[in-house]
């Protein structure tokens, strides 16, 4: 009977240090990411995994960012996020992994939308450009320039 009973207490000895191994190894595979946002009070931090693409950090980042009830609110649209590394100017690219940069400290910066330039817009412009200098020098100086 007492041998029964060493022999089940080895064998789980033996999976809980399985167990534990499987646990490390998961363990080395995330880790605690601090992302700054600008124009908030603080950072948001959180555990990725080494391979979680960069837009579903961004997209955790922007959930966690509102659950808090934080100001600016920003939105939930992912594809108007970039997410830059600290000790890197360049933004991450959206369909690599979060691991594969050395970093744990992160920027999440809102894309800079430039407006398109439309023909009526195009038209508006060159429409300014060819008016009086007369007329663009008394509304300047708010005076009046007799011609002859």
């Amino acid at each position: 009977m007492k041998r029964a009973l060493s022999e089940k207490s080895l064998r789980m000895q033996k999976h809980k240090k399985k167990n534990s191994n499987d646990d490390q190894s998961t363990n080395k595979n995330r880790f605690l990411v601090t992302i700054n946002v600008l124009g908030s009070a603080g950072p948001i931090r959180f555990v990725v995994k080494k391979d979680d693409l960069v837009s579903g950090v961004i997209q955790t980042a922007l959930k966690s960012y509102a659950r808090e009830g934080r100001l600016p609110v920003l939105g939930t649209d992912v594809n108007n996020f970039v997410l830059h590394a600290v000790a890197d100017s360049d933004a991450l690219n959206p369909s690599e992994a979060i691991g594969s940069r050395e970093g744990r400290n992160f920027v999440l910066c809102k894309k800079q939308i430039q407006p398109q330039m439309t023909e009526a817009r195009a038209e508006m412009i060159s429409r300014k450009r060819s008016g009086s200098w007369k007329a663009w020098l008394n509304k300047s100086f708010s005076f009046k320039i007799l011609s002859q």
